[in-house]
């Protein structure tokens, strides 16, 4: 797998272009790049499983509009994933409760529904 075009494609899905990037690096070491600069450390291949050479785990792309992309490794394999800025809701609702009464991962609406419900 090539960084940079794995890069490139990723961009693109996410309907953001490289001029909406605002910052490339670590944000917890400090240790950054501009666009340009990426381009030609990225232009590597690289084994997406299990390899020798591998991308730097704290990795970050963040665009002008709080999207970001960090990369992320599950069984060996390596990924972009997606984080979207915080988006306050419309209609925000009073919590009653944070956990359910059974097994299984619920989420807060099916759970205060439950509660309200007196379940």
């Amino acid at each position: 797998m090539n960084l940079l075009q794995e890069t490139l494609e990723d961009i693109k899905q996410t309907d953001h272009t490289f001029e909406d990037i605002i910052f490339i690096g670590s944000e917890s070491s400090g240790y950054s790049c501009s666009w340009e600069e990426f381009v030609l450390l990225a232009d590597l291949e690289y084994d997406e499983g299990f390899g020798a050479q591998e991308v730097a785990s704290d990795l970050k792309i963040v665009f002008s509009d709080g999207f970001t992309m960090l990369r992320h490794e599950y069984d060996g394999s390596e990924e972009w994933i997606y984080s979207r800025p915080f988006k306050m809701p419309d209609d925000k609702k009073q919590i009653i409760s944070l956990f359910t009464n059974h097994v299984g991962w619920d989420d807060l609406k099916k759970i205060n529904a439950e509660k309200s419900r007196g379940e």
